[in-house]
């Protein structure tokens, strides 16, 4: 067996209705009692963090809310939730909402126990020292965020670059599967479907790839394949709801230790330029780069359509998965969502800046590769 090393978070704890009990969970973990908790408007308007907000100020807990996370977000978004933490005096923090508000706490616990500038945390292993207690909860069941070591921010216009460090790993993460009850279909669809880009790109990786990583990325598969619909379908479903934030979660402990790859490069410059959702930019692109990995993946691609009962083909698997997309009600086609076809040639340039996600790719992606997949996904 060739050496490996798979990283993970401190601690994971699965509870359904967990969050309404959050502040007792970490007053017996953590001495710290100044909360920054890092969430979005949405999620306050909506009512989604009160139960959580009051069961921490019950425990002793004087939190402050950073409401400011959006979509793919800018260092500015970074930079105010620090400032915020520091104003507050914070010595722990909760990211509570969907991946970027995940993102954003990794960054904040970094930053408000460093002097290291944003600028200098770029890449991989940047972090120096060490980050304040970090939490994270979950709300969506798809990017993973919550138990990988990576963050992703928009650094200009339509660029993005990561931070990846094992500091970014948080001490206790919640899989509350009832905070999910009421993600709509088009979102549960599109981050269940990023779930699986996450699982099917670190199984086929071409670095990094390992038994564990594979391990988690099979299951991760198989609870997603076999919950997607019926979680965008039925919405209520708690067992649906349960194995799709699961299978989330697995696919982000896959892909945190065998990094993703093409589909990635070529969704963030749908992000950046058009604003899509990180997830439906992952399906838009997943069927034309499945066919181009088919040179090199078509053993792994065998494996997979045989674990989720599509055939024992690469082919199967790769309509499988189309069949499945389609099933969830996902958009399908770049078209759909606004995307002009005189933007194409700009997208694959944009797409060529992706060096650290291209190169975990198991095909080589020139950026006429990526003209014609961008083509075949319009």
């Amino acid at each position: 067996m060739q050496d490996f090393t798979f990283d993970a978070p401190g601690a994971l704890k699965i509870e359904w209705d967990g969050a309404r009990r959050l502040g007792g969970l970490l007053a017996a973990r953590f001495s710290a009692r100044r909360a920054l908790l890092v969430t979005d408007a949405p999620l306050v308007r909506l009512g989604v963090i009160a139960p959580a907000l009051a069961t921490l100020e019950e425990a002793g807990f004087r939190v402050s809310v950073f409401d400011g996370t959006v979509a793919d977000p800018p260092e500015s978004v970074a930079l105010d939730c620090v400032a915020l933490g520091r104003t507050a005096g914070a010595d722990l923090v909760i990211g509570f909402g969907g991946g970027s508000s995940l993102d954003i706490a990794k960054l904040a616990a970094v930053l408000l126990h460093s002097d290291q500038p944003l600028a200098g945390l770029y890449g991989i292993d940047k972090v120096q020292g060490g980050r304040l207690p970090l939490v994270q909860v979950p709300t969506t069941a798809g990017t993973g965020s919550e138990v990988t070591n990576i963050t992703i921010l928009t650094t200009g216009e339509t660029t993005k670059m990561g931070v990846v460090a094992p500091q970014l790993y948080a001490d206790l993460v919640l899989l509350d599967a009832a905070l999910t009850l009421g993600l709509p279909p088009g979102q549960t669809a599109a981050t269940g479907i990023d779930a699986m880009v996450h699982a099917i790109e670190a199984y086929t990786s071409r670095h990094k790839k390992n038994p564990l990583s594979d391990l988690y990325a099979r299951e991760a598969l198989r609870l997603l394949a076999a919950n997607l619909v019926t979680a965008c379908t039925d919405g209520q479903n708690r067992p649906a709801r349960e194995a799709m934030l699961y299978g989330a979660c697995l696919a982000g402990k896959a892909f945190a230790n065998s990094p993703v790859g093409a589909v990635h490069a070529l969704a963030y410059p749908l992000g950046g330029r058009y604003h899509l959702p990180h997830g439906l930019t992952n399906a838009l692109m997943l069927g034309p780069v499945l066919r181009h990995n088919l040179p090199a993946a078509a053993p792994l691609y065998a494996e997979l359509g045989a674990l989720l009962g599509f055939g024992a083909a690469a082919t199967d698997f790769i309509a499988g998965m189309e069949a499945l997309m389609d099933r969830s009600g996902a958009p399908r086609r770049l078209r759909d969502v606004g995307v002009s076809a005189e933007s194409l040639p700009v997208l694959a340039a944009d797409a060529m800046l992706q060096t650290r996600l291209l190169g975990n790719n198991p095909v080589p992606v020139t950026e006429s590769d990526a003209l014609a997949l961008y083509r075949a996904a319009f």
